[in-house]
Parts: C-alpha cells; structure tokens; sequence
C-alpha cells in the first residue's frame, strides 16, 4: 500500500503541474459581432479544458460620436461589465485569442493602444512565447479581414509570440469561408453574420489551446 500511494501520489503531483491552460479572449466590437465571437471562442477553449479570461480593449471613441449610433450604443451596454484588458492578463495566460473588426485592412485603433502600451513586459521578455490566434470581421467578404488578422500577427512575431493560425486542420473551416490565417466573417447591413462560423471559431480556440498545450508540456 505505501509503494501504490507513493505511486499515485507522484501520479497526482505530476498532473498537478500540468496545469490548465490559461487563455485570455481580447476583443473590440462595434456592432457586437466580435463579442460574440469572443464568446464561441471562449465555449470553445473550456470544451478543451481551458482555464477562459474574455476581455475587452478600451474604448477610446468620444462618448458623443457612440450615442449617435443606436448598435454601438447597445454593445457598450451588452459588455459594460466585460473587464478590461491589462498587462496583469497577459501575463497570466498561456495563450491569447484576439478578435477585432478590419478598419481599412487594419486592426481598430483600440486594439492598436492596447498592443502599443505593452512595451513594459515585452522588454521584460514576458510576451515569449505566448500562443496567440486572431478573428476578424468586416461588412464584405473582401473587406480587409485577413490583412487585420495578418496586422495583428506582425506585432506578435515582435513579441516572440507563437502564432497558432487555423490552417486548414479542420474540415468545418471551409463552411465558414476557408480563412487559413483565422476565422473572419461578414457582416450585413443588418448587422447580423452572414456566414456561419461559430463551429470554426470553437474548432480555432481548441487548436489554440492544444498548441499552448504542447508549449507548457514542453517548458515543464
């Protein structure tokens, strides 16, 4: 009985170690989609036996220009008690999925702040070899959504980041729209998705996972 308990208990131990991966879902949404982005991801990341962090960029918009559009309006509303997103966060999690909408074939000027203002634990070598993904929106198929996905990966290569794109690892990618660098989706005037990614979003946030995964196993 002793040998089996020092067994099992060295058993316990090494599963102990093996912690969960911790993984913080950044977001910046206008019209709400990116939110719900953040959300797949996030049922996607605990189906995967992630530890989920969803947070929000800060809104940098005057709160005169927000009141005069009635979907902006209704998002602030809806993540008003999202918390936001700090350097502290980053360097808890493992891994890291951002998701934001195209502005001109470039990530929104939020997201840009909260990436510009991270220069203190970058130099401190704290952003090494974080396993990063990225989602992406617009209101047409060819609205710049890969090149803000591919705007959002150049910083991370600077950060020493891992980048974890989708591929094509997964069948269900091609019914959301075959983007290999990361789930992006348009939006119609209605403001509702037109295609249906929440599949390919949840199949990104596991493979996100699983990469971050072999990341922690490997440093142990």
């Amino acid at each position: 009985m002793g040998i089996l308990n020092t067994l099992f208990g060295k058993k316990s131990k090494e599963l102990e170690n093996m912690s969960n991966v911790k993984l913080a879902v950044i977001f910046y949404s206008m019209g709400g989609t990116n939110y719900q982005l953040a959300k797949w991801a996030e049922e996607g990341a605990k189906a995967a036996g992630a530890e989920v962090k969803v947070l929000k960029v800060e809104e940098l918009a005057p709160e005169s220009v927000i009141a005069g559009n009635e979907g902006w309006k209704a998002t602030v509303e809806a993540t008003k008690d999202v918390p936001v997103a700090t350097s502290a966060d980053l360097e808890w999690a493992d891994a890291i999925i951002f998701s934001v909408p195209t502005r001109f074939g470039n990530m929104p000027s939020q997201m840009k702040q909260f990436l510009d203002i991270q220069g203190g634990i970058w130099a401190a070598g704290k952003t090494v070899n974080k396993v990063v993904s990225a989602m992406s929106s617009a209101q047409n198929p060819h609205g710049g959504q890969e090149a803000t996905i591919l705007s959002l990966y150049t910083s991370m290569m600077h950060w020493g980041a891992i980048i974890a794109a989708p591929g094509y690892t997964d069948p269900v990618l091609y019914g959301a729209g075959g983007n290999p660098y990361g789930t992006s989706v348009t939006v119609g005037q209605d403001g509702k998705m037109i295609e249906d990614v929440e599949d390919a979003v949840k199949h990104q946030a596991k493979r996100t996972v699983t990469v971050a995964e072999w990341v922690k196993k490997g440093n142990q």
